[in-house]
């Protein structure tokens, strides 16, 4: 009876190692905005509703982009911290859920300024472009072109 016992923990522990979590809940974003700006918190309410679970910070918004060293002309009105990744700007969903799913060699994804609308694709947003910043030198190169029309 011991040995069966001990074959089911042990089956459970492989199983628990290896499983994927169940709610998108347990992924923790941290996002640090201007307190001035409006557009932060829609964003941030659709990654609540993606089912991230959200801490916003209104203070140090700034520090965070200098201690990540995005570089000023990728700065966007708010930054995102997902584990090892930063989410600069306005990123849509989309491309949010890709980096995390595929985890490319980048720093994170960046949508300089501040681009309206651009929860998601399908909006009626203008166009705009999301843009990957690679690992040490944070070099823009286009990621994504989102076209809302």
């Amino acid at each position: 009876m011991k040995c069966r016992a001990f074959m089911c923990m042990a089956a459970a522990g492989v199983v628990t190692t290896f499983a994927e979590p169940s709610y998108a809940s347990e992924v923790r974003m941290d996002i640090y905005k201007d307190p001035s700006c409006g557009h932060c918190g829609a964003w941030a309410a659709a990654m609540v509703d993606a089912d991230f679970n959200v801490v916003v910070h209104s203070e140090e918004f700034i520090v965070i982009k200098t201690r990540l060293g995005i570089p000023e002309n990728m700065h966007g009105c708010h930054t995102a911290v997902v584990g090892d990744y930063f989410f600069e700007g306005h990123v849509p969903l989309e491309a949010v859920e890709r980096v995390l799913k595929e985890k490319p060699q980048i720093a994170g994804l960046a949508v300089p300024g501040t681009a309206e609308c651009s929860l998601a694709a399908e909006d009626d947003s203008p166009v705009y472009e999301v843009f990957s910043l690679s690992k040490p030198d944070m070099r823009p190169s286009l990621y994504m072109r989102i076209d809302g029309r």
